[in-house]
């Protein structure tokens, strides 16, 4: 049954409000930092913007459309972070359990050969101890030597080999003592399998996508003819994003080998961390459903734990002030920011060009999807368009 968590009913915007929306985007654009992109923005359950804009395939000159596919990379996580906490309100796992009891294998030792426990919190929360291969300097790291797999590679392995090859790697911290954005989400998906008693992508339609009506997202796009092309930021304009292709996100770290056409293969293993295709609209409605509450898919003590600071305080890399909730970064000091968020906004973004945040003090989610990497996860149109919101919003 379909949830009516957000009816995508419209509202009638701020004044000034899609002026300087469609400004930023369009600054983007003819900077050629982006390509295209759609942005979604609702408040009070209202849907206040909506906007395609620019080209979702340059060279065959394919108007950006608002409905259009986009290979998600990081914004899987919130949805297979959701579907375990689906199974957490049905009773059938617990934020403290070891993951042991239901993955007997996967036993992470610490580099000095210890074993140690791993929680269903711990894997959420990206406090594991676990890393990701593009992280690494070069080929020679550990997780580049074990040949695991972050979740965007055609890496033509199972599930439960890119476990194994994670498993062999020792583990990086002590788990519950430090933060490190990781493949935990991908574990977490293999977990979601064991409990559920299904594979990945239909555990995660049962769960979540079916029951939001969230329609056109999944582990594998069905329609090759809906999926806007990928971009990579470049001069004098971004070029598309060849098969095998290692983009780094920042310097000294060897990056990541993409896989464009990953996302059209039923066999490649389903990466909870990096693995879906979906629109913006269909995730809006899993973040307004989220935001709203009242009980109606997640009990409110779990959409609230979802959003505390896990972390314990510690500062995340590149984000300061920010926390990790259960799936997403959550905002602790704004001042520290430099952001006209709430305190508590939750915010993050996706590596093929992705970014979104909500803000439950001002009843305000808002979704930019692009096709343009880095720029839309990391770049100056994050800043612009944030900006741009707050700037034509009454602050309640």
């Amino acid at each position: 049954m379909v949830i009516p968590a957000f009816p995508l009913r419209a509202g009638v915007p701020p004044a000034h409000l899609s002026a300087r929306i469609q400004t930023a985007v369009q600054q983007a654009l003819d900077d050629r930092r982006l390509v295209g992109a759609v942005v979604l923005v609702a408040r009070g359950g209202e849907l206040i913007h909506s906007q395609a804009a620019g080209w979702a395939d340059r060279e065959n000159a394919w108007a950006m459309p608002v409905d259009a596919v986009f290979r998600l990379a990081s914004v899987s996580k919130p949805i297979v972070s959701t579907a375990a906490l689906v199974l957490v309100a049905q009773g059938r796992l617990g934020l403290d359990d070891s993951i042991d009891r239901w993955l007997p294998e996967f036993r992470p030792r610490l580099a000095d050969g210890r074993s140690v426990r791993i929680t269903v919190r711990q894997l959420l929360s990206h406090t594991a101890g676990l890393g990701y291969r593009f992280f690494e300097a070069d080929a020679d790291g550990p997780y580049a030597r074990a040949g695991v797999s972050d979740g965007m590679d055609a890496s033509g392995i199972s599930l439960e080999e890119s476990l194994r090859r994670i498993t062999s790697v020792p583990l990086l911290y002590e788990p519950g003592t430090a933060w490190g954005y990781s493949l935990a989400t991908d574990v977490l998906g293999a977990l979601i399998e064991r409990v559920h008693g299904e594979p990945l992508n239909a555990a995660v339609r049962q769960l979540v996508t079916g029951p939001l009506g969230m329609k056109d997202t999944g582990f594998v796009a069905l329609d090759a003819r809906r999926v806007a092309t990928a971009y990579v930021n470049d001069a004098p304009q971004p070029h598309r994003l060849l098969e095998g292709e290692t983009v780094s996100s920042f310097e000294g770290a060897i990056g990541i080998p993409y896989s464009p056409a990953r996302i059209f293969d039923p066999q490649a293993f389903p990466s909870g961390g990096a693995g879906m295709a979906g629109t913006a609209e269909d995730f809006l409605r899993l973040l307004e459903a989220l935001r709203q509450g009242c009980g109606a898919f997640l009990p409110n003590e779990l959409i609230a734990e979802m959003a505390r600071d896990q972390t314990g305080g510690r500062e995340l890399p590149n984000a300061p002030g920010f926390g990790f909730g259960l799936g997403f970064s959550v905002l602790r000091d704004r001042k520290l920011a430099i952001s006209p968020e709430s305190e508590g906004t939750w915010r993050r973004g996706g590596a093929y060009g992705h970014s979104w945040f909500v803000d439950r003090a001002q009843g305000l989610s808002v979704v930019a999807f692009t096709n343009t990497l880095y720029e839309g996860m990391s770049g100056r149109f994050v800043t612009d368009l944030r900006d741009a919101v707050y700037a034509a919003l009454e602050v309640r």
